[in-house]
């Protein structure tokens, strides 16, 4: 570990997966203008990283990471409560082909995006009730909550204006060899909790597309 000056706590700060401002007074020492101040040289010597306004990771922790785990781990984070959904998970789920390089959320909160130097993050917002349909990834201790497949692929359509359904889901991307007939059942359930008529129709155009 190289010392860094004007650090009080050098080695609980590379500790940490991230910390914020409150804490980082406590860690380094000081306080009001000469956080600040503190804060600013250290981002410029590249010893700290900014997640978001007031919230930082140190370079040596970040340096031995799991870049693409922590950047799903901190989309959990930057924005709570939170899971990863859409087109991020239908990507990584095979359900579309092309690569990904937007960190697509579902939260309760309202909508947002963030950008720092791992990724572009994007959060939109659905009814508290639907806020569900994801799982645990165990990540070294750490949680990362990301949809099911069919939650994704729910959020999807839920949260895309279509006009004329039947063509416009045929005319999707989506690549359905991949989406069993258990994905559509739950699927059903999703489209059961919304009671929105557009999910109904959606749901019923599906049935003969899925696999299995």
């Amino acid at each position: 570990m190289i010392s860094i000056s004007g650090i009080k706590n050098q080695k609980e700060i590379e500790a940490l997966e991230y910390f914020n401002k409150n804490a980082a007074s406590v860690l380094i020492g000081k306080f009001g203008r000469n956080l600040d101040k503190k804060i600013d040289r250290l981002i410029e010597m590249g010893y700290l990283k900014v997640l978001k306004k007031g919230l930082y990771v140190s370079a040596p922790f970040y340096e031995k990471t799991e870049k693409e785990l922590y950047a799903e781990y901190m989309a959990n984070r930057l924005r709570l409560p939170s899971y990863l959904s859409l087109e991020y998970v239908l990507a990584k789920e095979g359900l579309i082909p092309e690569a990904v390089y937007v960190l697509t959320s579902i939260t309760s909160k309202t909508s947002r995006n963030f950008t720092n130097f791992m990724a572009n993050y994007s959060y939109k917002n659905v009814k508290t009730k639907l806020f569900c349909g994801y799982r645990v990834k165990e990540w070294g201790g750490k949680k990362i909550y990301l949809a099911s497949k069919a939650k994704a692929l729910f959020d999807y359509f839920y949260l895309t204006k279509m006009i004329d359904f039947d063509r416009e889901i045929l005319d999707t991307r989506i690549n359905w060899g991949n989406f069993t007939r258990k994905d559509y059942e739950e699927f059903g359930r999703y489209a059961k909790l919304a009671q929105s008529k557009k999910m109904s129709e959606i749901c019923k155009l599906l049935k003969p597309y899925v696999a299995g």
